[in-house]
């Protein structure tokens, strides 16, 4: 079967879907991933077919002003408002978004096509080319539940009506932002105008098909959620059997008991020299040695003491098993690996989903309440560390919870969800 992957946005909006795609073409089928420019590389060395998408909207996100526009999000509604703002000074670039997924379309020629939210081109391509197409979501975030409110709401004792609703005005608001892009790009492709312009839904208005690629351990699936939404499980992305690391951090682990580990992805703030100065104070306030991943503005390993070790990277699923604890921002990716490595996690969010993972982590027990990054101390930062190296509760549920984690298979599970679909049945 060919199947077309669409998805855009930071590494953590591309590995899941590296790791689906490898998954369905181990089982036979032609896998064509679109998606930044920046990714070439890292998808094509995994073994995909990969197809570019315009990097401009990304490389907007880079600058001092798209770290402003994120960092500056302090509800929904702030994000809601800084996206409808982004997108009506960037059409042209959503456009050229849209052309790059058509030529990936045109390139793959697709009987199935799978995509995250911010492959805005998925129904559409689906519909020109007459196949199914499925919503992927790397978090709980447009499927409405009266379970629990959407991710950026409060739970409010409202009921099951309130809780639905939420959904409903993030899904609109959404739809909104990109709506106007949506009909141009249809008419230019010689489609009718469509009913709807949401990501869940097709021109007619009819529910797609959804795979949350969250563990339902983590987050259990609805209960009023069909037989068409499922919550798979996790899709990692293991490191190469062959992963060696440098000979500095094999030495560096070998050399004393377990690290902390602290780093914040893709996302370093606007202010990196501040929070090295944090986590460095509060490694060496709890006489922890800990290992410092990416994004220190600069930071020089003349900088450190002989206890703190600063590394580019290390895949996660290798590193974090042999941590004390992990301290990161709380993308969903890297929460999904701290969780999995079962050590406890100490959060730090600076906006979107990240608030949530951190609440998430605590409520099962795995980790301390988060700590907002505009609230980030040097002493609140060594208090969360006291707790997860000393409080055996945490240690213990964290194992358990990485244990059961462990035991799923997202990539399985997804496969066999797509089984189900009547129009998958070639899968």
């Amino acid at each position: 079967m060919r199947i077309l992957i669409l998805t855009y946005g930071t590494r953590g909006d591309v590995q899941p879907f590296v790791a689906l795609g490898k998954g369905l073409k181990a089982r036979g089928h032609e896998v064509t991933l679109a998606t930044s420019t920046r990714f070439d590389s890292f998808v094509s060395g995994h073994g995909l077919s990969f197809c570019g998408i315009s990097d401009d909207l990304l490389a907007v996100l880079d600058t001092q002003e798209g770290k402003d526009l994120m960092e500056n999000t302090n509800s929904i509604f702030d994000a809601i408002g800084n996206n409808l703002r982004f997108v009506g000074r960037m059409g042209g670039m959503i456009r050229q978004q849209f052309e790059d997924g058509w030529k990936a379309a045109d390139a793959a020629r697709p009987e199935l096509v799978l995509f995250h939210p911010k492959g805005f081109a998925g129904t559409m391509i689906a519909e020109k080319f007459g196949c199914p197409a499925v919503i992927c979501l790397p978090f709980p975030m447009m499927v409405p539940t009266g379970d629990r409110p959407h991710i950026g709401f409060p739970n409010l004792p409202f009921g099951r009506a309130y809780n639905r609703w939420t959904y409903s005005v993030v899904n609109t608001m959404a739809a909104l932002a990109v709506k106007g892009e949506l009909r141009k790009a249809r008419a230019a492709h010689g489609l009718p105008r469509a009913r709807s312009y949401s990501a869940i839904r097709n021109a007619d208005s009819e529910r797609l098909p959804s795979m949350t690629a969250v563990s339902p351990s983590v987050v259990p699936q609805p209960s009023d959620w069909g037989a068409t939404d499922q919550m798979t499980g996790y899709w990692f992305l293991d490191a190469e059997p062959d992963f060696t690391p440098s000979s500095e951090l094999a030495d560096f682990l070998a050399s004393g008991p377990p690290p902390v580990y602290i780093g914040f992805g893709s996302i370093s703030g606007k202010n990196p020299k501040r929070l090295a100065e944090i986590a460095i104070g509060a490694l060496q306030e709890t006489n922890q040695r800990g290992i410092l991943a990416t994004g220190w503005g600069g930071l020089e390993a003349s900088d450190l003491p002989h206890t703190i070790l600063k590394i580019d990277g290390a895949p996660h699923d290798w590193l974090f098993p042999q941590m004390a604890a992990v301290v990161h921002h709380g993308g969903a990716g890297t929460t999904a690996s701290g969780l999995r490595a079962g050590v406890p996690s100490i959060i730090t969010p600076f906006l979107g989903d990240q608030p949530f993972w951190g609440e998430r982590v605590h409520a099962l027990g795995a980790g301390p309440a988060p700590i907002p990054q505009k609230k980030l101390t040097m002493s609140n930062l060594a208090n969360a560390i006291r707790v997860c190296t000393q409080d055996s509760e945490i240690q213990e549920r964290a194992k358990r919870l990485g244990s059961r984690v462990r035991s799923e298979n997202g990539i399985e599970n997804a496969i066999s969800f797509l089984k189900t679909l009547p129009a998958c049945s070639k899968l």
